[in-house]
């Protein structure tokens, strides 16, 4: 696990670019510290069934092997959704241990620093876009942040509603 920081060790492009999206990462596991097993899972939104604290971070989980492993590196998709439930990860998260999901999400983090440590910024993934453009890692490092950013405003939201804890 990383130390939650958003002060760059240095400067340059690639660390700036790395130590913000690992205080996003962080983030989002600070906000599921001391939750409950049962408001880990808790939907407290009625309009968003499957907006749980568990759920995101299943989601963000597989969102990370989506853009690092799928487009960037041109794997298979391994992802739990189908197209009958393009959502699946956020739904089957709730039958699944928050620390477990936590762990699956670090493991999965650690693989992709590993990742970007490889490649240079300007490596074009494997995979084109639906308009046959292409994205390049600097452009993928940019885009887990900002979702994963996106998403802890979710889980902050969720972490005050289901047991009133805030910060973090």
């Amino acid at each position: 696990m990383t130390t939650r920081t958003d002060v760059p060790a240095a400067l340059d492009e690639r660390t700036q670019l790395t130590t913000f999206l690992d205080y996003a990462r962080a983030t989002a596991r600070a906000k599921c510290e001391g939750v409950s097993a049962e408001n880990a899972r808790r939907a407290p939104l009625p309009g968003s069934p499957l907006m749980t604290l568990a759920g995101l971070i299943n989601h963000l989980r597989w969102v990370e092997h989506w853009w690092f492993e799928v487009m960037f590196l041109g794997e298979e998709d391994r992802g739990p959704w189908t197209d009958e439930d393009p959502d699946r990860e956020m739904r089957i998260a709730v039958d699944r241990p928050l620390d477990e999901l936590l762990a699956e999400y670090e493991a999965a983090c650690a693989r992709h620093r590993e990742l970007v440590a490889a490649h240079p910024l300007d490596t074009v993934a494997k995979r084109t876009r639906g308009d046959g453009g292409q994205f390049d890692l600097r452009w993928i490092l940019l885009h887990m942040t900002e979702e994963t950013a996106r998403h802890n405003g979710h889980l902050d939201i969720l972490r005050e509603l289901v047991d009133g804890t805030t910060g973090a």
